[in-house]
């Protein structure tokens, strides 16, 4: 799941690289912005791969074979059908994005042809989103993997041709991430269809259509799209106030905003490890089962972010050299890169808690904690060092990523002493 994860922001990397080669920042903070708006929509909907996670591990544990093969169906069929929803409103949704996070002039048109070209891959990302939560929560990581390094590498491939060979810009970026979406997906159902053949049982059809069997499915989800929208909000804020800075630390904020990426996503590995074990220790209500996994998953994020602060003590700014030609830009990096250092200490903590109850299905405490983190600690600390600049900007940003940590951290004690983790029917 590492080795999956850190594609995902290695290709963002490898597009600010090849747009950061450009003769104009204006291109690299097009899509910046448009990948912003983006985000905020399929995201939101993360909660398709997290709550779908955290339903199969269970059943995988109680080795409920026909209750997994629905909830796997039910997230599919929710996945398309929003996804079909968002083309439909893409017309009035990126307009409202854009106008929210207020590009600068010269990059406004360039962000919103990028996003009317990606916006049409949104029932693929949605119904993967399903697939690859089902994969992990039935402990089968290698999957995953290969779906999403051929789909990164695809992007990568139209990348170079559209971009560097047939001289577009921003839409080359777009239409190689839209080719490269329809084809990982059409990849990952036919691994479904492959995994369906080794579980016994067949599908419950009217799971399918009757509203009454996705109450579970439903209530998990409301409580992790609204912390999805909030944590989503709070990245858009980041993007925005950068904005107001100018192209050029929007551009520089974009580059350490990859690299943090490329922290989290990997830590995240552990965080998906988690859910996935978890889960199953919750489906056989195991509690030994349970702490073992908290404690191993524990021990290797903490040595993991500690490989990462001290990569990137070595490497922060060469990787920046190669990744922008353009001299303000650099300077600007470098400039903040004390702030990617800080990070993945900082932050490590709120990665392997989220995996651990979103393995249990403690959703609404994710919701809870997700608000307070992100209305009582980013917005006033952002608020009361506007005076400091784009320093103040990621400060708060900074702050509110130990607050996710430290709230999840305070529920986790609190919910072993009474159990709270599931009923108490037996340990």
């Amino acid at each position: 799941m590492i080795i999956a994860n850190i594609s995902v922001p290695l290709l963002g990397l490898v597009d600010a690289a090849i747009l950061g080669h450009l003769e104009n920042a204006v291109y690299l903070a097009a899509v910046a912005v448009g990948g912003t708006v983006l985000s905020f929509l399929y995201w939101g909907f993360g909660f398709l791969r997290m709550g779908t996670t955290g339903l199969a591990a269970q059943a995988f544990g109680r080795k409920a074979y026909n209750e997994n093969r629905s909830i796997l169906a039910q997230s599919m069929v929710l996945g398309g059908t929003i996804g079909l929803l968002i083309i439909l409103l893409s017309p009035i949704t990126l307009q409202f994005g854009l106008y929210l996070v207020e590009p600068p002039t010269d990059a406004y048109q360039h962000a919103l042809t990028y996003c009317s070209i990606r916006v049409a891959s949104a029932p693929a990302v949605l119904i993967n989103y399903g697939i690859i939560g089902w994969l992990i929560g039935c402990q089968n990581t290698r999957w995953p993997l290969l779906i999403t390094v051929f789909t990164n590498s695809l992007n990568l491939v139209f990348d170079c041709v559209l971009i560097l060979g047939l001289g577009m810009k921003s839409e080359g970026a777009a239409i190689a991430t839209l080719i490269a979406e329809y084809s990982g997906t059409a990849m990952a159902l036919w691994v479904v269809k492959k995994q369906l053949r080794t579980y016994p049982g067949k599908l419950d059809v009217s799971h399918l259509w009757r509203v009454s069997h996705y109450s579970r499915l439903l209530v998990i989800n409301r409580h992790l799209f609204i912390r999805s929208v909030i944590l989503l909000a709070s990245f858009a804020f980041f993007t925005a106030q950068g904005a107001k800075q100018g192209e050029v630390v929007l551009a520089a904020n974009t580059l350490i905003m990859h690299l943090i990426m490329l922290t989290s996503f990997g830590l995240d590995g552990f965080a998906h490890a988690a859910e996935s074990l978890v889960g199953d220790a919750a489906g056989q209500r195991n509690k030994s089962l349970f702490h073992q996994t908290c404690w191993q998953c524990t021990l290797w994020s903490l040595a993991t972010a500690l490989a990462y602060t001290v990569f990137f003590v070595l490497l922060a700014e060469p990787i920046v050299s190669l990744l922008t030609s353009i001299e303000a830009v650099r300077v600007q990096t470098y400039h903040y890169l004390p702030w990617l250092l800080a990070l993945p200490l900082l932050a490590v903590w709120s990665y392997l808690l989220d995996g651990i109850f979103i393995g249990t299905t403690q959703t609404q405490a994710m919701q809870s904690t997700m608000a307070f983190s992100a209305f009582a600690v980013y917005l006033p600390c952002w608020y009361f060092t506007q005076h400091w600049g784009n320093h103040g900007l990621w400060f708060a940003f900074v702050a509110f990523n130990i607050a996710r940590g430290a709230c999840l951290g305070w529920l986790f004690y609190r919910y072993r002493r009474p159990w709270r983790w599931w009923p108490q029917q037996s340990s």
